[in-house]
């Protein structure tokens, strides 16, 4: 995991914003992406992009390997990560996840 310098341009609001995306993924991103002024913003473009699908990840772990206890673990651990990123984005970092940040940057999401 790799961490790029934080920048000047990201407001509270931003940081705040990429926050919540993390913690009440993937519905939060979705909203964000869907308010003209948030997506325009490159911070909250990128922590939303990547936290949606890092929930679509963890909503999988549960769907699919839930019934069995390693879903849930695999789930929660997920979850612990994503606020651990939340909190990274609240410090103004952009944290770039291996594979995932890959994905999204190759799909020109971000």
């Amino acid at each position: 995991m790799s961490e790029q310098p934080v920048n000047p341009d990201i407001t509270s609001d931003d940081k705040l914003w990429a926050l919540l995306g993390y913690i009440f993924s993937p519905l939060i991103p979705l909203i964000m992406l869907l308010m003209e002024d948030k997506k325009s913003r490159p911070f909250i473009k990128f922590h939303a992009v990547q936290a949606i699908v890092l929930g679509i990840i963890q909503l999988v772990f549960y769907m699919v390997l839930g019934w069995i206890f390693i879903g849930l673990c695999l789930g929660l651990a997920l979850f612990s990560y994503m606020i651990y990123l939340g909190v990274k984005a609240y410090n103004g970092e952009y944290v770039e996840v291996p594979g995932v940040t890959n994905f999204i940057k190759n799909q020109n999401w971000v």
